[in-house]
């Protein structure tokens, strides 16, 4: 009788006795534990690398660093600050100047016509060769330019007909010049496409001069604020940046002339 109830006391214990986890389990519990960390911070350095992805993605949707954004011209809120019809005239001239010496200056064959026309400055002004000259052509291969009436511009005409890229070289017999019309040759055709490079130059020059100069009148107004300068001279930049691409437009349409591309 006291064996049985040893024995009742003793399983009762064991049933009364909490669970201890074993050493193994506690182990693999430690293991499991960091590895879900590491999980989750894999994950959210995958979002965050993700996130940054979509950034840069989203920037070469945009068009890049380095493109420059297109400017909008607001002509009203410009007329009240300049006079948008003088600078657009101003720069149109420019344009229009260096197309009309593409054509006289510029041919595969330098004509009496072209001559003619050639602007020479004297004293300040201008004056084109034949108000000067009597002009004539003593072959197809010579043209003469007779400056007895006004021999003292002789100087003035030589230089004007050296900066006017059709490649003549006058020969000086007093106050007569022959000028011999050379042929049209690769070379020659190559340096007319650099002297049209060169007077597109000089013409992209004054049309950034206007620009300038009406920026300059821009930033002395006191009565504006920054912000409206700051405006108005992004839109004047870009008006001279139109009537540029239209004159280079032009020169590379009068190279491939020159040079014979199609």
């Amino acid at each position: 009788m006291l064996a049985k109830t040893r024995l009742l006391l003793r399983a009762l214990t064991i049933s009364l006795t909490p669970i201890r986890p074993t050493i193994g389990a506690i182990t693999q519990l430690q293991q499991i534990q960091p590895l879900a960390e590491n999980g989750a911070a894999s994950v959210l350095g995958l979002q965050q690398a993700r996130s940054y992805a979509k950034g840069k993605d989203r920037k070469k949707e945009k068009g890049g660093k380095g493109k420059p954004a297109k400017v909008e011209i607001n002509e009203q809120q410009l007329r009240e600050l300049i006079n948008l019809d003088s600078l657009n005239a101003q720069m149109e001239k420019s344009v229009m100047q260096m197309k009309e010496d593409f054509i006289k200056n510029l041919s595969l064959r330098s004509t009496s016509g072209a001559i003619d026309t050639l602007r020479i400055k004297v004293d300040g002004a201008e004056h084109e060769l034949q108000e000067l000259a009597q002009i004539s052509r003593k072959n197809p291969k010579t043209i003469i330019v007779n400056m007895i009436a006004f021999p003292q511009t002789i100087p003035d005409v030589l230089r004007a007909i050296e900066k006017s890229g059709m490649n003549l070289n006058p020969q000086q017999d007093g106050t007569t010049l022959f000028i011999p019309i050379p042929k049209v040759t690769k070379e020659h055709r190559e340096l007319l496409s650099k002297n049209a490079k060169a007077l597109f130059i000089k013409y992209r020059d004054a049309i950034r001069d206007i620009q300038n100069a009406q920026i300059r009148k821009l930033k002395k107004q006191t009565d504006i604020a920054k912000d409206d300068v700051f405006a108005a001279q992004t839109q004047v930049t870009a008006i001279a940046d139109k009537y540029i691409a239209e004159a280079d437009k032009l020169l590379v349409s009068k190279q491939k002339e020159l040079t014979g591309e199609t």
